[in-house]
């Protein structure tokens, strides 16, 4: 059965849109620990966070409170930042993905580039591995990017599911083509596969296709459906298409 990650970062961001300077007030909503709690109630196999180095969403003490309190396990991603990383390896997350960040964008767009930042990945990836720390790389479904994760060691892939769900019609056809191949590559290079960004409760049947999934990451989608349906049933709603896919 291929898991779901449910992703609390909008959680967060919601709360930080008032309580930007009083997160830690007891007045600060909502809580994305008991968000996490609550989708962890619905059925969820994990919780994802991504600790941004801007903190423009998720807080270190967000991190630390949901390694105590969550009793599945924690996917942390991150960047590749000396910073991030320490706190990393305090909280010890059962997984840790590696993602590309910019200042500038809302969420994070694009896959990184491991094969062009090799040299700076593999310290990062060996200090997490020395941790226990299960790693994956956040990349585009490209041969090059997926030799260069299986190269680096890392456990898993998680292959960025943007460009098929930002498109429409033959390049559509194309994108999820191109996420069948990558899972097929990754898979032959012994890297696990999961798959994660702009997965809905629409095209979930379609990033469904893609062979060898472990486990999806979805947030966005969820929380969206949560606003009307409550967080508990937009994560059973969700479990469910997956296992009638």
């Amino acid at each position: 059965m291929i898991k779901l990650g449910v992703n609390i970062d909008h959680v967060a961001t919601l709360r930080q849109a008032r309580y930007r300077d009083t997160h830690a007030s007891p007045l600060a909503e909502p809580n994305p620990i008991d968000a996490a709690e609550i989708a962890e109630a619905a059925g969820a196999h994990g919780i994802t966070a991504h600790l941004r180095l801007d903190r423009r969403h998720i807080q270190d003490s967000d991190i630390f409170e949901l390694r105590r309190r969550i009793s599945t396990k924690l996917n942390l991603e991150m960047g590749n930042s000396p910073e991030i990383l320490e706190i990393a390896l305090k909280v010890k997350p059962a997984d840790v993905c590696l993602v590309p960040e910019n200042r500038r964008e809302v969420t994070t767009e694009g896959g990184l580039d491991c094969a062009g930042q090799k040299s700076s990945l593999r310290p990062t990836i060996q200090r997490l591995h020395e941790a226990g720390i299960v790693v994956s790389l956040f990349i585009d479904p490209d041969e090059e990017q997926i030799d260069a994760a299986a190269d680096l060691g890392a456990e898993f892939i998680e292959l960025h599911t943007g460009a098929f769900s930002n498109s429409q019609g033959a390049e559509r056809d194309m994108e999820i083509v191109r996420l069948i191949h990558g899972a097929e590559r990754a898979h032959a290079a012994g890297l696990k596969v999961n798959a994660g960004h702009g997965i809905n409760y629409e095209n979930i049947f379609e990033v469904l296709r893609i062979p060898h999934l472990h486990e999806l990451n979805i947030g966005h989608s969820i929380i969206s459906r949560a606003v009307f349906t409550g967080l508990s049933q937009a994560v059973k709603d969700m479990l469910s298409l997956m296992k009638g896919a």
